[in-house]
């Protein structure tokens, strides 16, 4: 297939990139920085710098859009929630909107989204149908959401990816994780019992691939584990995997001061079940936080 491909220089865009080029697909990834994106020299894949030049996506047989600005880097000031929202909503439009526009347009637009989409919602078990919290991480994706599935058709379907928090061995949340545990400063954030949606690398690009392939699903899909775990008991297990004590509490209030609004990430609870990815028959491979945690740190 030829697959469009945004987001290539994020974590899960950089070994997408591998795997697609492993299954013998050509790829062409959207990107403002190309020597960044240039992970391989394969001939199978090329580079745009955008869509100016196009009207349509005629040649396009499948798309993955992974684009954003990472949500986790600053603080929330009103500038850059304005950034967070317009780097995953315009691009979502463009790609809807050339969809919409080709004769011939892509069988599948396989979209980002985020286990935020539900904000804060306690000890509530999270289905894809589950209601959520109006906050705006919700808000956020839930425009994102809404623009993905403006590309919806007869010709095309659309899935959506509720993804947690990515276990990698380089980059993502995680290696900011890790440093405190190192210093023997690890502990849970704040109460320690919300829930932390997580999944390992593996299991998003399997995951992903799987909705590539499977041309009868579309709609949400939760990536994260069927087997959720508070936050304390994250703090636990990464500090025993670590060797390192894992006993300091970072109080609510600390976390709130030094990151602001976004403090939210770490403190708000989402206890995400796969459900509609598993009842597809997707298998996931890491399950356990300890073997998952023991494998990338």
């Amino acid at each position: 297939m030829h697959i469009l491909l945004t987001g290539g220089t994020g974590l899960i865009g950089r070994h997408l990139i591998s795997r697609l080029l492993v299954a013998g697909h050509h790829i062409s990834v959207i990107t403002r920085d190309i020597a960044a994106a240039r992970v391989t020299s394969d001939s199978h894949i090329d580079f745009w710098p955008g869509f100016s030049q196009r009207d349509n996506l005629n040649d396009i047989d499948a798309i993955i859009n992974l684009a954003g600005e990472p949500i986790a880097s600053k603080r929330w000031t009103r500038q850059q929630k304005q950034r967070l929202c317009e780097s995953r909503w315009q691009i979502t439009a463009q790609l809807a909107a050339l969809i919409n526009a080709s004769a011939h347009p892509p069988s599948v637009l396989i979209s980002a989204s985020a286990t935020g989409y539900y904000g804060d919602t306690g000890e509530q078990q999270l289905t894809e149908d589950a209601p959520a919290h109006d906050e705006f991480t919700h808000q956020l994706c839930a425009r994102w959401e809404a623009l993905a599935l403006d590309a919806a058709s007869d010709h095309t379907r659309v899935c959506l990816l509720r993804t947690g928090i990515v276990l990698a061995k380089q980059g993502g949340a995680l290696a900011k994780m890790v440093l405190p545990f190192r210093l023997g400063l690890g502990g849970p954030m704040g109460p320690g019992t919300q829930y932390l949606p997580w999944i390992h690398l593996d299991d998003t690009l399997n995951a992903i691939l799987w909705l590539l392939d499977n041309t009868a699903l579309n709609g949400p899909f939760n990536l994260a584990s069927p087997h959720a775990v508070r936050n304390a008991q994250f703090a636990a297990t990464l500090g025993q995997v670590m060797h390192r004590p894992a006993h300091l509490r970072l109080p609510a209030w600390v976390l709130k001061l030094i990151m602001g609004e976004s403090s939210i990430l770490l403190l708000s609870s989402q206890h995400v079940i796969p459900h509609r990815l598993e009842s597809s028959g997707f298998s996931f491979r890491w399950t356990k936080l300890d073997k998952a945690l023991a494998d990338v740190v």
